[in-house]
């Protein structure tokens, strides 16, 4: 057993400061935790192996040293029988002045598959990411709450998250009741109090085929054990979108409790919230904007993106801080006001609360939010309406008493919305689905240098024979599977839509885990970063482009020939800018880091 341990930073610095008063913030903290909901709130609440500085080429030997750097891909997390579900606690509901229903909930299993016993789950457009065909529908209850550390089925899961207070207090487990993992959480605390004794702070623990990835935020312990072959990077930022995930309900503020109190008891602020942090743990295997910090756009016509994205600023500039149009995860428009900036990881976090809150889709919902990068120490507000099963809007302002004003201006935006046929296209578009391989065009590509968009570079072949003609099968043009895009200064991006032969949940959850890793590979600095990875292993060839503009990852064919898939990424890169208008919100402010 080892364990690797430095100093960590803070999650957060340097945010905008909005409601930043501390005793403002006592305040709405002190309501949050004691008082009852008013009237109104009751009502409408490793790097690869052909690594060149910009330039791949295709005709090195590698003598088998693909084989050597191959990605590894892991089994497949255990799927358990499905366990009886806990309804939600109505603390949560009634002090965040909403109310929650109770159901079985298949967040967990979604993203727990055997070989043996994969589920082929009904699409309703639940998920973006690199997969729109995910599972659909979810709700609010916890799985396996039987389980408890002496459990063999509580062993047997391949990926665990605790959240405990540093008292050793359990706050939040992912399987099984966390108050009967009592014991289990005091061993963590004791783990982590042992190295700070000895002045230092572990982050990661290795025992075997195990990793236990910890994260210490103040009096908040986060700790992941996983053997899933995950980068400790991956998991790392996976725990710190759970913390921000909790701060965004609670702000940080809750330190204060601990100041006063070392064995406080976060659960009741915390109850009936289950189903909010397993959706997003579910959406560490299935969303790339979990390890990319961007986010997607749904494909609209660049004039109905215009349409949104107009009557939203007039709405800003009547004294609303955002305002969101979304499609489940997927941004329609959103715009600022003046100096304001929202970073992407906070709209992953803002939308995963919506959309796993079942009261905020019953009826117009007006509730204190946080947004961790842009200030963990002050509550916003947010009011979310719903238009259909898929499509909402989220008006975010610094007043607590602005509930009839963004009414108001709810009822206007959705007058446009209809008038200029937005709706209808969102459904459309739905329906349509986004960028597909199959319709790559296959015409001869531009000039080099041609596209300003991708900072005049192409990915070069050195080899001095023409390639052959790209082979017919399944996929795009040279056996191409997936990709993402990414760009760097819109911090948004673009996949395809999963395709033969990447049709079950298995394959597909396979491939982001490859892209985990190789993303990692590439932005690690102890050996890069990298400019460009080429690798081959026994279910595909990944090739990997980062320049100063964007970040692209392909999946092709594992035969497919390097130089035609060097030259298909250029192809794809055209082709992305060819539809950036109609692909990605044009003229969006750069987001700040």
């Amino acid at each position: 057993m080892s364990y690797d341990s430095s100093s960590s930073s803070s999650f957060s610095d340097g945010f905008a400061d909005p409601n930043s008063d501390p005793k403002l913030v006592d305040e709405r903290f002190d309501f949050l935790t004691l008082n009852e909901p008013t009237e109104l709130e009751r009502n409408h609440r490793g790097h690869g192996n052909d690594i060149a500085d910009g330039l791949l080429n295709p005709d090195r030997n590698d003598n088998g040293a693909e084989d050597d750097d191959r990605l590894r891909v892991e089994d497949q997390e255990t799927f358990g029988d499905e366990g009886p579900s806990s309804p939600s606690s109505s603390g949560y509901a009634g002090g965040r002045g909403s109310s929650s229903a109770t159901s079985p909930s298949r967040i967990d299993e979604a993203s727990e598959i055997d070989d043996n016993e994969i589920q082929e789950l009904r699409n309703d457009g639940s998920l973006e990411g690199i997969s729109d065909s995910q599972a659909s529908s979810w709700v609010t209850s916890k799985r396996h709450v039987d389980e408890d550390d002496a459990s063999i089925s509580w062993r047997k899961r391949k990926k665990h998250f605790f959240i405990l207070s540093n008292s050793g207090k359990p706050i939040y487990s992912r399987y099984g009741d966390e108050h009967k993992l009592a014991g289990f959480s005091a061993t963590l605390q004791a783990i982590i109090s042992f190295v700070e004794n000895g002045g230092d702070r572990v982050k990661l623990v290795k025992a075997g085929k195990h990793q236990m990835v910890f994260l210490v935020k103040g009096p908040i312990y986060l700790v992941c054990i996983s053997c899933t072959e995950e980068p400790f990077e991956s998991l790392k930022g996976q725990l710190e979108l759970i913390y921000g995930q909790m701060i965004l309900i609670l702000t940080k503020s809750i330190n204060r409790c601990f100041e006063k109190n070392p064995k406080f008891d976060m659960t009741p602020l915390l109850g009936g919230t289950d189903v909010v942090f397993s959706s997003l743990i579910h959406l560490f295997s299935w969303n790339p904007a979990t390890f990319l910090h961007a986010y997607t756009c749904l494909p609209l016509a660049f004039a109905t993106r215009q349409a949104a994205g107009a009557v939203l600023q007039d709405v800003a500039d009547s004294g609303v801080l955002f305002a969101i149009l979304m499609c489940r995860h997927k941004v329609i428009s959103l715009v600022g006001a003046q100096k304001a900036s929202l970073h992407p990881d906070d709209m992953l976090l803002l939308s995963n609360f919506v959309l796993s809150s079942e009261s905020f889709r019953t009826a117009e919902s007006f509730s204190p939010i946080c947004l961790p990068r842009y200030n963990p120490m002050a509550f916003l507000y947010a009011y979310v309406h719903f238009f259909d099963v898929n499509t909402y809007l989220m008006l975010l302002t610094t007043s607590s008493d602005a509930f009839y004003h963004l009414k108001d201006c709810r009822i206007r935006i959705e007058a446009v919305l209809l008038k200029s046929n937005v709706l209808s296209e969102v459904q459309r578009s739905m329906i349509d689905g986004g960028m597909r391989v199959e319709d790559l065009p296959v015409g001869p590509l531009p000039r080099s240098g041609s596209s300003p968009h991708l900072g005049q570079q192409t990915l070069t072949s050195e080899s001095p024979e023409r390639p052959r003609e790209p082979f017919i099968g399944i996929g795009g043009p040279a056996g191409l599977w997936h990709f993402i895009y990414r760009s760097i200064y819109l911090d948004q991006y673009v996949s395809s839509e999963f395709s033969p032969p990447l049709n079950s949940l298995q394959q597909q959850k396979r491939l982001y885990r490859a892209y985990q890793r190789v993303y990692a590979s590439m932005h690690d600095k102890g050996i890069g970063p990298h400019k460009t990875q080429f690798r081959r292993d026994e279910n595909y060839v990944l090739l990997c482009w980062v320049t100063q503009d964007f970040e692209f990852y392909a999946a092709f064919d594992p035969l497919a020939d390097k130089a035609l898939a060097i030259k298909t990424c250029n192809r794809v890169c055209q082709w992305v800018k060819d539809v950036e208008n109609e692909i990605f919100l044009q003229g969006a402010s750069p987001f700040s880091w």
